[in-house]
């Protein structure tokens, strides 16, 4: 017989009393000797559906009061039927029960709420609980809603390269790759990319519209909720754009995968309002309000008033040209406007080499999304178009130019202006189900200290 999927019975696509066969993982089991209650869930969705066994009508019933423990697979076959008693509206009226591998009795993985940090300790069993999984089926979802956004809007992929010579961010956090002194692979050291922005520009300078997505690496010693070793990142780059017609970009592009993931990932987001109800709401301010743009500069006074007004922040050494922290961030888009909101025209020393000064000489055309709850997701800026400007810019941070000097001559080439963007995939993520810790954004977590998985 056919083996049904779980989600497709609980959508409503067989009827009532019709024969079935589903496979899958066992969350629970009940008995009182002469029914069984299961409980089975086969990745489908994160909703489980019960199993009904019966002493005298289940073929298998003693393999399952003796041997089905939780995690054991196994393959059910009986009638789909109404269940009016139950949360759930239907179940399956078992007639047989085959047990198809047995889980050991030291399965970590039991009817009890476990906390975050005991899962990661078990990265590859954590993907079996109803949280992990829901968190991963948003991000599956979201990745695709990502990469539909860009084909629907004539982009085009890049597969930024993941070896590199190049340190985008020019922070000097990027993980070395190790050689053969005697005979070395590469001509120059290599290291694992922090970014695919500086590719991205060669190539929105061919096909005007294009984006990475994929793994990037920072050797970063943080240790916040909001900081991994391997994150994902979305980075697109479109030329003959500016700042201003960059942010009409983001805002549309946000707003379309939080509304993707809210029409597709009900059952998900359903199970963490329920602790969260305040996430619907969120996500329904994604989609429906205007963010709002700052300049940095205002930004800064705002905070400087809050802090004589009384808010306990715990830096409260804020100036311009200061680097703000989450708080900050935060305090701005909760506290104070209640909404994402684009801080923008940041000081030019505190950030990258690359993007282009402002008239003022002291800013520079950029900009982060900042959102309640976890603060910067998106950092953008309009590109430096200027060769001799790039050039004394590289040189006044004292860079190697010799390692990107592909990447500055690409002004000598028809290079008019480029604007482009990045978003944190796991900060997404964690923005949408008002996640803790990015380490449960992402199936095996990297950070400083452990390298288990």
């Amino acid at each position: 017989m056919e083996i049904i999927e779980i989600k497709d019975l609980l959508n409503g696509d067989f009827a009532i009393d019709s024969s079935i066969s589903v496979h899958g993982w066992i969350k629970s089991t009940r008995d009182s000797g002469k029914i069984a209650f299961i409980e089975l869930n086969d990745g489908s969705t994160i909703q489980n559906i019960q199993i009904v066994c019966k002493k005298d009508s289940t073929k298998g019933f003693s393999d399952v009061i003796k041997l089905a423990r939780t995690g054991t697979s196994i393959v059910a076959t009986g009638e789909f039927k109404n269940n009016l008693k139950d949360d759930q509206n239907c179940e399956i009226i078992a007639s047989e029960i085959k047990i198809l591998k047995q889980s050991d009795e030291d399965y970590p993985l039991q009817k009890k709420q476990h906390s975050f940090e005991f899962l990661r300790e078990i990265a590859h069993l954590r993907g079996r609980t109803t949280t992990i999984a829901a968190i991963m089926n948003v991000r599956s979802k979201l990745a695709f809603a990502i990469h539909k956004f860009f084909n629907q809007n004539g982009f085009i992929w890049v597969a930024a390269p993941i070896i590199t010579c190049n340190d985008a961010e020019g922070a000097g956090e990027n993980f070395v790759i190790s050689q053969n002194e005697e005979k070395p692979f590469f001509d120059k050291t290599p290291s694992l990319t922090v970014s695919g922005q500086l590719n991205a520009e060669a190539y929105a300078q061919a096909f005007k519209k294009v984006y990475t997505f994929g793994p990037t690496f920072r050797a970063e010693r943080s240790h916040t909720n909001r900081h991994l070793s391997e994150f994902w990142m979305v980075e697109p780059e479109i030329a003959f754009i500016n700042l201003e017609q960059l942010q009409v970009v983001i805002e549309e592009f946000i707003k379309y995968i939080t509304k993707y993931v809210a029409d597709n990932c009900k059952d998900e987001i359903d199970f963490f309002a329920k602790e969260k109800p305040f996430i619907k709401e969120r996500i329904n301010a994604i989609i429906n309000n205007k963010f709002k743009r700052v300049d940095y500069k205002d930004g800064i006074e705002l905070l400087k008033k809050a802090i004589s007004d009384g808010h306990n922040f715990e830096d409260k050494d804020v100036f311009f040209g200061k680097d703000l922290g989450s708080e900050h961030e935060r305090y701005l888009c909760e506290k104070v406007y209640n909404s994402p909101i684009f801080l923008q025209n940041y000081p030019k020393d505190i950030k990258a080499f690359y993007m282009k000064v402002n008239k003022d000489g002291i800013t520079v055309a950029a900009n982060d999304l900042l959102v309640p709850g976890v603060g910067e997701i998106v950092g953008g800026s309009q590109r430096e178009d200027d060769y001799d400007k790039l050039i004394k810019r590289c040189q006044e941070l004292k860079m190697d130019i010799s390692s990107i000097q592909w990447y500055i001559d690409l002004r000598k080439y028809g290079y008019h202006s480029s604007a482009g963007f990045g978003l944190g995939f796991e900060r997404m993520i964690m923005y949408i189900l008002d996640l803790e810790n990015i380490r449960e954004a992402i199936p095996f977590p990297r950070a400083e200290g452990s390298l288990k998985f």
